[in-house]
């Protein structure tokens, strides 16, 4: 077992393990304890009362953060002709077509951290489905990554949207913010992920849906927050 820090343990010192906290306590919480000598992502984690092993039980979507991740994405477009045009005007790091399949396919090139492709381009991207998807990198139509818009997916991206998706143990990960956000910009990124979590439910799910919520930093450690709070987070900083 890793041995803990002096730092580790003495935020861990101070928040109850038994307790579960508001979402603005344990967003205070989670700020007051993070010690690293850099920015530290926030992230929230949520178990989910799903069974990922059933297709109509996956639950995969994205949203656009209000204050972004504190992190721009290198977005990488596969389209030809206009749509190239139009997404190195919206601010895309690389455009190309088969000149970058081959640079990824023969050097493994993977200097990126998010791919968009327009639906004609699809048949050729997926030829690196083995490269891009066990990263998460492949682009989906369930994301929006798939789109002749690629004007307002290189934008959406660029300013703060979040993929998530549950994993094999029935939790979604996502990052909302960096400590340096302080508490209202979280706490607003954190209701716009409910909001959309909420809406990626889907109809095969039963009984309690959100089972569990937790909060961390980087290097802190985890808090764990009452799913009760999810409503009143939404009502208070979304207005639903």
């Amino acid at each position: 077992m890793p041995r803990r820090g002096k730092k580790h343990i003495q935020a861990l010192s101070r928040i109850d393990r038994t307790k579960k906290y508001s979402f603005e306590e344990a967003v205070k919480l989670a700020l007051e304890n993070a010690y690293a000598k850099f920015d530290e992502t926030v992230e929230v984690s949520a178990v989910l009362g799903v069974d990922p092993r059933h297709a109509d039980q996956m639950v995969r979507g994205s949203v656009v953060l209000p204050h972004g991740t504190g992190r721009v994405a290198r977005v990488l477009v596969f389209a030809k002709g206009d749509k190239a045009k139009e997404a190195q005007e919206a601010g895309a790091d690389f455009v190309g077509d088969e000149d970058l399949i081959k640079k990824i396919q023969e050097e493994n090139w993977l200097d990126f951290d998010k791919v968009i492709a327009t639906p004609d381009m699809m048949g050729q991207v997926s030829r690196l489905g083995k490269i891009l998807g066990p990263r998460g990198l492949m682009p989906s139509t369930k994301t929006g990554t798939v789109t002749f818009d690629v004007a307002k997916a290189v934008k959406d991206i660029k300013a703060g949207k979040v993929d998530f998706k549950v994993d094999r143990a029935g939790v979604v990960h996502a990052p909302v913010g960096k400590v340096s956000f302080g508490e209202k910009k979280i706490l607003e990124n954190l209701a716009a992920f409910f909001e959309a979590l909420l809406k990626a439910k889907p109809a095969a799910a039963k009984g309690q849906y959100i089972k569990g919520v937790a909060l961390s930093t980087t290097m802190g450690p985890g808090v764990k927050v009452d799913v009760n709070d999810v409503r009143n987070l939404l009502q208070k900083y979304t207005g639903d």
